[in-house]
């Protein structure tokens, strides 16, 4: 009996149609996947490509306002061949579109490095701006 419940529900599962994506769930996700990609490669303008030129970052400590703020942050940690704390990823988990010029992504960040790994959660708002969409507030922790 156990094998004739567990089949249909695989065949439901196997089934299921894939979420499909907006253009703005994609749009973001490329532009998170670039940013990564210049962290990883040490290059901290591509890595701040995403932000938004009055974008705030949340840290324990308070709020930086701006690009230029919020790049003295994570200056010391890019070389120019790649990242002292290590190789960036993202697990999208939730995107929510806010109206059709914002949305909200919910992710896990992870850094791993040649002895160590690090992992926390992030809550970006992204606006459209032009034709990119770009950070406007970023909660990391």
């Amino acid at each position: 009996m156990m094998r004739t419940l567990m089949l249909p529900l695989a065949i439901v599962a196997i089934a299921a149609p894939a979420i499909a994506q907006t253009p703005a769930e994609i749009a973001i996700r490329k532009g998170m996947e670039a940013s990564g990609a210049g962290w990883n490669a040490g290059d901290l303008a591509r890595f701040m490509d995403i932000y938004a030129e009055d974008a705030v970052f949340v840290t324990p400590k308070g709020l930086l306002r701006g690009k230029p703020a919020i790049s003295d942050k994570y200056r010391s940690s890019f070389s120019g061949t790649g990242n002292a704390r290590g190789k960036l990823s993202f697990a999208f988990l939730e995107m929510r579109g806010l109206d059709p010029a914002h949305a909200m992504l919910f992710a896990r960040w992870t850094l791993t490095g040649a002895s160590t790994s690090e992992s926390g959660m992030t809550t970006l708002v992204f606006e459209r701006r032009g034709g990119a969409w770009k950070i406007i507030s970023d909660h990391s922790s």
